[in-house]
């Protein structure tokens, strides 16, 4: 029962008792200033607590203008950026569960019911947007080695794009990583949580949460005297804190018993491993760290390779339009083949394409690999279409230059996947084609397997977002109007390994690609098959 309510009762057994005919007696019309005192009372609270509430949402006001005008000015440019992105995300989440909390206490319901409209009829993020503009950030933040103060300052890597994140944002990252049972971003969200709400004049989250969180993360990563430590430190503020107590026993006990396997050790075992070399994880083209040091590009082919890549122009093979028009084209890499071609999508093209696209925008799928079905994967993070050439002109106009610069038939080659990634959004290494045991993949086309792949960048991206293939050591980066070009199988139909890439996750910048698979069949005279078989280990 609050205050206001226990007031209120007791006014009313105060006014309930003066209704027995005070008028007889002056000793009871005395009563009666007891009454009006506790009325008084009770409205000055009341009247408090409301002018609290209202200071604390015109605060959010505040906040939220000051936000929503910046964005105003540029709203692409605003959201390009994945901290700018998260804080909107949570400003529409968390924040507002609080000030539907708030005005929920007036008597007055017409703002709650103005709420609840638009978070039914206009777009509305929800908790599990919330949890994966958290998990992007992290992700951007391991991949990239995004230093935790920094990022919360509004950094990425050196360029100052948004505003800095208050303790309330950073404990909220914290505390969605801590829901994914992820405890190491969970305990670097928590201790700059705790960091800036020491340096914060109005306090935006509660120091004892900060502290329960952060001791059981540190306890999940092993380090059970620090998470004692900050148990004994809530214990201080909350001393009945009843998780905290039953938590303080058990790290005590997990202490003792540590202890007690440290004596027991033999004299001179100090506990240590074998630190045996194992050589660079960038030597093993299948590794996260080599895919990731491609994306923060520390890792390139070496200059003897780099030395035989040409630029020139491509006339086709007995194309009479390219004779008049040839196309600008950059080697990447040699064996395999992997081109980039400049200025193979206008403006007008890219701008059409994307406007066909988005009515119909999806979450990216993947093909399951058993089953031939197509479902979302978290290594998969953007949103697609798919076009087709009737569509409209432009489209068929695109697909048509695609066959100039492959010298392949479109009429087996599937429509026009439109893509556009999401906060970070990437998609870890994979394969094209189908590899043979993936029995089931394209099995409803009938058109065979996918001999090639054409990559359109429709849009310039700042920082991160690049196409990498770990094996050759090669990133690719986004240039609007270019398209990437490759084989995804050797001439004799089997798949080659080397082709195995990734888009990068976006780290600021909206990026926007298309792409054109083209299917074996038909292709049978434009690029003939062969008998013989290519070296094992490069097939996949």
């Amino acid at each position: 029962m609050s205050k206001y309510l226990i007031l209120f009762v007791i006014c009313t057994f105060l006014i309930s008792q003066s209704r027995t005919e005070v008028f007889t007696a002056i000793v009871d019309m005395e009563g009666l200033l007891d009454t009006e005192a506790a009325l008084i009372y009770t409205l000055e609270n009341y009247v408090k607590a409301e002018e609290q509430k209202i200071d604390l949402l015109k605060r959010y006001i505040a906040i939220y203008n000051k936000q929503h005008n910046r964005a105003s000015e540029d709203p692409q440019l605003y959201l390009a950026n994945p901290i700018n992105a998260y804080t909107l995300v949570k400003r529409l989440t968390t924040d507002w569960s609080h000030v539907e909390t708030l005005i929920g206490t007036n008597i007055n319901t017409d703002a709650l019911q103005n709420i609840s409209y638009f978070k039914e009829h206009m777009k509305f993020p929800t908790d599990e947007d919330l949890n994966g503009a958290a998990v992007a950030l992290t992700r951007l933040q391991d991949t990239y080695h995004l230093d935790t103060s920094s990022l919360a300052r509004g950094e990425l890597n050196g360029v100052k794009y948004s505003s800095e994140l208050t303790a309330a944002d950073c404990f909220e990252l914290g505390r969605q990583s801590y829901n994914n049972g992820d405890y190491y971003h969970t305990q670097l969200w928590m201790e700059e949580a705790e960091a800036r709400s020491k340096r914060e004049i109005n306090e935006t989250i509660d120091h004892s949460d900060i502290l329960e969180y952060l001791a059981f993360s540190t306890y999940k990563q092993g380090n059970v005297a620090l998470a004692l430590d900050l148990t004994n430190k809530l214990l201080d503020i909350l001393p009945t804190h009843q998780r905290a107590l039953g938590n303080k026993i058990y790290y005590e006990g997990e202490l003792k018993e540590l202890e007690q396997n440290n004596i027991g050790r033999k004299k001179g075992d100090d506990g240590s491993e074998d630190s045996t070399s194992i050589g660079s994880p960038y030597d093993d083209p299948f590794s996260k760290e080599l895919y990731e040091a491609l994306c923060r590009g520390e890792v390139t082919m070496s200059l003897h390779d780099r030395s035989k890549l040409k630029c020139r122009y491509f006339f086709g093979n007995n194309n009479p339009f390219l004779k008049i028009a040839p196309f600008k084209v950059e080697e990447a890499y040699l064996d395999p083949d992997l081109y980039i071609f400049y200025d193979v999508m206008s403006d007008d093209e890219i701008e059409t394409v994307k406007k066909l696209a988005q009515p119909r925008f999806r979450r990216a799928t993947v093909q399951n690999s058993q089953t031939g079905e197509l479902e979302v994967a978290q290594y998969r993070i953007s949103k697609s279409a798919w076009l087709k050439e009737d569509e409209d002109e432009r489209v068929a106009v695109i697909s048509q230059r695609v066959s100039d610069m492959t010298g392949l038939t479109m009429t087996t080659a599937e429509e026009l996947q439109v893509v556009n990634y999401g906060i970070g959004g990437h998609y870890e290494p994979h394969f094209d084609f189908a590899r043979k045991e993936e029995t089931n993949a394209f099995k409803n086309l009938g058109t065979g397997n996918r001999i090639a792949t054409v990559l359109f960048y429709m849009s310039d991206v700042p920082q991160g977002g690049a196409t990498v293939f770990p094996m050759l050591r090669t990133s690719l980066w986004p240039k609007k109007g270019t398209a990437a070009f490759w084989f995804n199988l050797f001439p004799s139909g089997d798949g080659d390994k080397r082709t195995r890439h990734a888009a990068c996750p976006v780290l600021a910048g909206s990026k926007w690609v298309s792409n054109k698979w083209i299917h074996e069949r038909g292709q049978e005279f434009l690029r003939p098959c062969t008998k013989d078989p290519p070296p094992e280990d490069l097939i996949a």
